[in-house]
């Protein structure tokens, strides 16, 4: 079967409607611009949307119906329970992501019981989509209500292509932490290939969370999770610009504005249009109005302000309070200016056709979009793509990602009822010419980067970081390269066998001290050191009291301290070079100064070295602090013959006469290998293996460019191959 596309999202775009007197079904397409962006990907060749139809209670037969009607469409459904959709979507999704997401942090609710009810639904989503996908389909997972899903799908179908874009704000990472389940829900975001958001700042805050609350490093956008890579980009959603443009200039709406000039009676409009929710700033918005009418009485009888709220989870006590103080502030402010022939605020609870929204967009003289936090905020672009004759003027909240974009709107801070009073009377006298210049580079940029272009750049985006990834994964030791090494280790007489310690033998910890050599690691050193055949050296960065009293019981070589310090069998530790450690105490000078400013860091003082460790630190406030530290000691050191390294969250000072390098050519000079093999996970152990023999086996672990032949992903990969290694005799 070819590979196809399948796109999943909390609901279809179509609603199944039940007649509650005949029981009969009807189908209602959506216009959202998710569902017209998409609608070219979903519905070619074997393509397929997966969602909730927006029913539940259908009966066996019912349900036939549905998926047969629904596969004419290229879609099929995920059936949702009542309570489902009280506990999911009403309650976890909507109770505890929407206001967190939106920095209503007074708002959201933590029940236990809500997020077990979203661990399901996201299950009933896999299920689903594993009736339709084969391993190596394209899956792009759609918003908040679905943030665990990448990583089951992940865990389900390892080589398929995942994409994930968030459709709303993601919080920083003060506000996320609040979430009681923040790690489970970046892991199953990370199961994703590509993480698309609206804006850069929100990338920021993601990739903020998790390098803070998983420890997961990034680079420009890369992050290395578990050794595959995932990319993390910001992807502003566009409109269907010549829907709006062409609608715009028909005869329907052409008519409309008519009407609605006759309604206003030539007055000058101000147009607001939002969903039913605190965070639209509808309140605001009203004050501020009030507070312009009060300023400025020469506008009393000359301007009114249409007021479009589209009802949303009316039932729910925050909606219903909201819509009670919406209804008290337009009946104050109407009852408060209102003329026989003039009324202040036009206002309407309901839902507009797309003809009618496309004759006011037309007809008002002012857009007013001010949302307290918004993803990105599609009704300002529309009203952009509909003011074909340049006449008009956006006034748009600083908080809506589509403010990144639309710098010649009136861009102001919601919060300030001020601003917007300010913001009003300078649209309204803003002259024609200034009107057509600011609208016309807004168009510029609406049209070009349209909802189709928006699709077309992340699936290119998602295609390349597949192959990065499969860049990545070529240098990954492939099954007949070590079956051939194994080959080569089983006929060789005289071997050495050069391991780095952290990172390669154990994995990383907090404390550098609490990762001590555990019973399976003792076991395989005991297995490959036992072989007459093998010489092997621990090479590593540690200090060589500690390396000497972990090894102590195997018949091993120690390099110790990046190459400063080299041991033979039971021989006593020599120093590499005649080396002098006075300018340490300048050195520590500077790092315990660093130790001070950056809470949870430590110093390592070695013989001849000296290491900054912020493993414990804040991971962001920690990166800081060592490029500070790094840059400060460049400078310090530029004359001392020393060497800066930067290594996994440690800095490390050392003579520049040594490295690992060195050390291990010394220990091939002793003797005529014929198996010569090094494994090591960071920079440092570069250095080993450029120094090793052409022919050598090198493993670097972990992904990542390097000079090794080959990349194992893990220390327990790593484990795995010395264990083969100890069974061969």
């Amino acid at each position: 079967m070819s590979k196809k596309t399948i796109i999943v999202s909390n609901r279809l775009p179509v609603t199944v409607n039940k007649n509650a007197e005949d029981g009969s079904l009807s189908f209602h397409p959506s216009s959202g611009g998710l569902a017209t962006g998409l609608s070219t990907t979903y519905k070619q060749g074997g393509n397929l949307w997966i969602g909730w139809p927006g029913t539940y209670g259908h009966d066996d037969q019912e349900k036939v119906h549905i998926e047969k009607e629904l596969k004419k469409d290229n879609m099929a459904p995920v059936y949702l329970t009542k309570e489902d959709v009280n506990k999911f979507y009403e309650g976890y999704s909507n109770k505890t992501l929407w206001p967190l997401f939106h920095y209503f942090t007074e708002y959201a609710t933590y029940e236990k019981e809500l997020w077990d009810s979203y661990i399901h639904v996201n299950e009933l989503f896999l299920q689903a989509i594993l009736e339709h996908a084969e391993p190596e389909d394209t899956i792009w997972v759609h918003d908040y209500q679905l943030l665990l899903l990448p990583g089951m799908l992940r865990e389900a179908l390892p080589d398929a292509t995942i994409g994930f874009f968030n459709h709303i704000p993601f919080p920083s990472y003060e506000i996320f932490r609040l979430l009681p389940w923040r790690e489970e829900t970046l892991e199953g975001v990370l199961g994703a290939d590509l993480i698309g958001f609206h804006t850069y700042d929100d990338m920021r805050h993601f990739l903020s969370s998790v390098n803070r609350l998983l420890g997961y490093d990034s680079s420009l956008g890369l992050v290395k999770v578990k050794n595959r890579l995932v990319s993390v980009d910001a992807f502003p959603m566009g409109i269907d610009y010549d829907k709006f443009e062409q609608a715009a200039d028909s005869s329907k709406t052409k008519q409309k504005v008519i009407a609605y000039g006759d309604l206003l009676s030539k007055n000058k409009s101000i147009l607001s249009i939002d969903r039913l929710d605190y965070s639209k700033g509808i309140k605001h918005r009203l004050l501020g109005f009030d507070k312009f009418l009060s300023k400025y009485p020469e506008y009393q009888g000359e301007v009114s302000l249409i007021l479009l709220v589209v009802p949303s989870r009316d039932k729910v006590d925050q909606y219903q309070h909201l819509k009670e103080e919406i209804d008290t502030l337009v009946g104050k402010i109407n009852g408060k200016y209102s003329r026989m022939n003039w009324s202040p605020i036009h206002y309407f609870y309901r839902s507009f056709s797309f003809d009618g929204l496309s004759a006011l967009y037309k007809a008002s003289d002012v857009g007013l979009v001010t949302p307290l936090r918004d993803g990105m905020n599609l009704v300002c672009k529309e009203y952009v793509a509909s003011k074909t004759d340049q006449q008009g003027v956006l006034i748009l909240s600083e908080m809506a990602g589509a403010a990144k974009e639309l710098s010649e709107a009136i861009l102001i801070n919601p919060n300030d009822e001020n601003q917007i009073v300010e913001a009003l009377h300078n649209a309204l006298t803003m002259p024609e010419e200034e009107q057509r210049s600011r609208m016309k580079e807004m168009q510029k940029k609406v049209r070009r980067y349209n909802v189709h272009r928006w699709v077309e750049i992340f699936m290119n985006q998602l295609d390349n970081i597949k192959e990065k990834q499969m860049a990545m994964n070529s240098r990954l030791l492939p099954k007949k390269s070590q079956e051939r090494m194994l080959e080569k280790y089983e006929a060789a007489s005289k071997r050495i066998i050069f391991l780095d310690y952290d990172g390669t033998l154990k994995g990383f910890a907090a404390d550098p001290q609490s990762v001590s050599p555990d019973q399976e690691l003792k076991e395989i050193m005991a297995s490959i050191t036992a072989d007459p055949k093998n010489r092997v050296v621990i090479i590593s960065g540690r200090d060589k009291e500690t390396l000497e009293a972990w090894f102590a019981d195997f018949k091993v070589d120690i390099i110790a301290e990046h190459g400063i310090w080299l041991r033979r069998g039971d021989q006593d530790f020599e120093m590499i070079d005649n080396l002098n450690s006075d300018w340490k105490s300048k050195i520590s000078r500077m790092l315990d100064r660093y130790v001070d400013r950056t809470p949870g860091s430590f110093v390592e003082e070695k013989a001849f070295s000296i290491a900054w460790h912020y493993r414990k630190a804040d991971a962001d406030f920690g990166d800081l602090r060592a490029n500070e530290l790094v840059g400060n000691l460049n400078y310090l050191v530029s004359n001392m013959n020393l060497q800066v390294m930067h290594g996994n969250k440690v800095v490390e000072v050392k003579s520049q006469d040594v490295n690992k390098g060195k050390a291990a050519v010394k220990f091939l000079a002793d003797d005529k290998y014929d198996f010569v093999f090094a494994a090591g996970d960071d920079v440092t152990d570069e250095d080993t293996f450029l120094a090793m023999p052409k022919k050598s086996y090198t493993i670097k672990v972990g992904i990542g460019a390097s000079a090794a032949r080959y990349n194992l992903k893990t220390v327990a990969d790593v484990r795995q191959l010395l264990t083969t290694f100890g069974n061969i005799k």
